[in-house]
C-alpha cells in the first residue's frame, strides 16, 4: 500500500532546494509535527494518480538546485580519477564513507574483496615506415604489457571485425592486427552493445591468427584526437598487447594503406598489473519503517578509468542515486533503501563479489537499480516483466511523465554491469535510460571531466529516480513474477 501524502510529498520538495535552505526548511516542518500527525501521514493513503501533482512540484524544486552536483564536485576534486585498487580509490573510499555518514544514513560500511588491478603507464605509438609519424593509443584495461622496447610489425587493417573473424590462422604471424571499424550510434546494430565485444574479444581472435599486437579504433561517437579506454577480456589463447587507437588516428592508417605499401607501426604499453589489490564495495541504508527486511538497492559504481576525473563515468551515478535516496529518506519509507557504491565495476569484478557474498539474502532485495549511463536527463524507464500494472509502478510513471520520462514497456533486462548478476539470480530490476547523445564522446577518456556535467541535467535526474525509489520503497508490491496458470 502506498503510504504518501501530501505533507510529506511537501516534504520531500523542501529537500530539493539548496542545502542550506533544504535544511532549514525541513527543521521547520519537523518542528510543527507531533507525534499523533506523524502516525496519521504514515498510514495515509494517495492514490498513484495523485503522484504526478507533487511530481510537478520535485522538478520545480530539482531546477533550483539540489545537492548533487556538489557531491560530484567533491568526489571529482577531492579524489580525481579512481582506478579499481588504486591508493586513490582507497581514499574514494574513505571520502564516501565520510559522506554517507555526514548525509544521514545507517548501517555505512564498506566491505572488502580482492581483486586484480591494472593502471596506466607508458603508452606511446608510432608509424615507422614509410611515413614516420606520432599515433595516440590508449591501453586496454587488463592488457598485458610489450616488451620495453614495445612491439613492431607491419600492420594489416580490418575495416569490420568480421573480416577480423575471416582471417586465416597464421595469416597475421608477427603483425599487427589493426581494427578500424567505427562504432554506430547506441542502438544501432555497431552499436555500443555490439562494439564492446570487438574491444573485449579483439585480441585474443587477433592472437589467434598470429598477431604479436592489436590496435582498435576507439569506441566513441566523436573524432576527437582522445581514444577511449574500457576492459578486454582475454581467452586461453596466448595474450598480446592490445590499444585504442584514436579515431583521427585509424583514419590516416587508412589513408595510408590506400597508397598500396607497407604500413609498420610500434607502440609501447607498460601498465601495472597487481594479481591482488584491495577493493570495497560501499554501503549505507535508510532504515524502513514497516518493512525493514525489505531492500530497494540502488547503486552506481565509485571506481574509475584513469584517464579523466570520473565525473559523468560514474561519478555522476553514484551522486544522483545517493542524493535521490536521502531526499526519499524525508518520506520514511516502508522498505529500507540501500545505497552501494560499487568499487571495481570497469574491471566487471564487484558485482559478482557483491552475489557471492550476499547469496543467503538475495530473497530480501526486492527491487534492484543502477545509475551507469551519465549525467544526462532521464528520458525513459523500463520495470520488471509483469509488473506495469503494479500500484507502485502506475505511480512511478505517473509522477516522472512531468519530468519528460517516458515508461517502456519493454521489461528491464539486467539493469547495469554491477547488478547484472543479481539479475541473473533472479532479483528484479528496474532499468532508468538518460539521453546518451554525448554520452560516448566522453566516457573512457581523458574528457571525463566535471565541466561536462550540467547541473540542470543532474537534478533532473535525481528528480526521477527519487521517485522511482519512494514508489517502489513505499508499497508492499511484490516485482517477482509469478508462473502462470494453477
Amino acid at each position: 500500500m502506498n503510504r504518501s501524502c501530501p505533507m510529506a510529498l511537501l516534504l520531500l520538495a523542501a529537500a530539493f532546494a539548496p542545502p542550506a535552505h533544504a535544511q532549514d526548511a525541513l527543521s521547520g516542518h519537523a518542528s510543527r509535527q507531533n507525534d499523533a500527525t506523524l502516525s496519521a501521514l504514515a498510514t495515509a493513503g494517495l492514490p498513484p494518480d495523485q503522484v504526478a501533482v507533487y511530481a510537478a512540484q520535485l522538478a520545480q524544486r530539482a531546477a533550483k538546485g539540489s545537492s548533487a552536483y556538489d557531491f560530484l564536485e567533491s568526489l571529482t576534486t577531492e579524489i580525481g580519477p579512481r582506478p579499481a585498487g588504486s591508493p586513490a580509490m582507497e581514499r574514494a573510499k574513505d571520502w564516501a564513507l565520510a559522506r554517507l555518514t555526514a548525509m544521514g544514513f545507517e548501517n555505512v560500511h564498506a566491505e572488502p574483496f580482492t581483486i586484480w588491478a591494472w593502471f596506466k603507464g607508458v603508452e606511446t605509438a608510432e608509424v615507422t615506415d614509410p611515413f614516420p609519424q606520432p599515433l595516440v593509443i590508449t591501453g586496454l584495461g587488463g592488457s598485458v604489457a610489450t616488451p620495453p622496447y614495445g612491439v613492431e610489425g607491419e600492420v594489416v587493417l580490418f575495416d569490420t571485425y568480421e573480416h577480423l573473424l575471416a582471417a586465416q590462422p597464421g595469416s597475421l604471424t608477427g603483425k599487427i592486427a589493426v581494427l578500424t571499424e567505427r562504432m554506430g550510434p547506441l542502438d544501432s546494430p555497431t552499436g555500443y552493445g555490439t562494439a564492446n565485444l570487438w574491444r573485449r574479444k579483439g585480441a585474443s581472435e587477433a592472437a589467434r591468427r598470429g598477431a604479436i599486437g592489436f590496435l582498435i579504433r576507439s569506441l566513441a561517437s566523436n573524432d576527437v584526437r582522445d581514444p577511449h579506454s574500457g576492459a578486454l577480456n582475454y581467452d586461453d589463447t596466448k595474450k598480446i598487447p592490445a590499444a585504442a587507437l584514436s579515431g583521427p588516428d585509424a583514419d590516416q592508417l587508412e589513408r595510408m594503406a590506400k597508397r598500396n605499401v607497407p604500413i609498420h607501426v610500434k607502440f609501447t604499453l607498460i601498465p601495472t598489473y597487481l594479481p591482488q589489490a584491495h577493493a570495497w564495495n560501499v554501503v549505507g541504508e535508510i532504515p524502513g519503517t514497516s518493512l525493514p527486511d525489505q531492500v530497494v538497492l540502488v547503486s552506481g559504481h565509485l571506481d574509475s578509468w584513469g584517464l579523466g576525473t570520473g565525473a559523468v563515468d560514474d561519478g555522476a551515478g553514484v551522486a544522483i542515486v545517493t542524493t535521490a535516496a536521502q531526499l526519499v529518506a524525508t518520506l520514511k519509507p516502508a522498505r529500507t533503501i540501500r545505497v552501494v557504491m560499487w568499487g571495481a565495476e570497469e574491471t566487471n569484478q564487484a558485482g559478482p563479489e557483491y552475489l557471492s557474498s550476499h547469496a543467503a539474502d538475495l530473497g530480501a532485495i526486492v527491487l534492484a537499480g543502477e545509475s551507469d549511463f551519465g549525467a544526462e536527463r532521464e528520458i525513459n524507464f523500463q520495470a520488471p516483466k509483469g509488473t506495469a500494472d503494479l500500484a507502485s509502478i502506475k505511480a512511478a510513471i505517473a509522477a516522472v511523465a512531468p519530468l519528460g520520462v517516458a515508461f517502456n514497456p519493454a521489461p528491464a533486462m539486467g539493469g547495469g554491469d554491477d547488478i547484472a548478476p543479481l539479475y541473473q539470480a533472479g532479483v528484479p530490476v528496474v532499468s532508468l535510460r538518460q539521453d546518451g547523445t554525448h554520452y560516448f564522446d566522453i566516457h573512457h577518456s581523458m574528457n571525463d571531466t566535471l565541466d561536462k556535467v550540467d547541473p540542470k541535467a543532474l537534478d533532473q535526474a535525481v528528480a526521477t529516480w527519487a521517485a522511482v525509489i519512494y514508489a517502489a520503497a513505499d508499497s508492499q508490491d511484490d516485482y517477482r513474477v509469478k508462473p502462470s496458470g494453477p
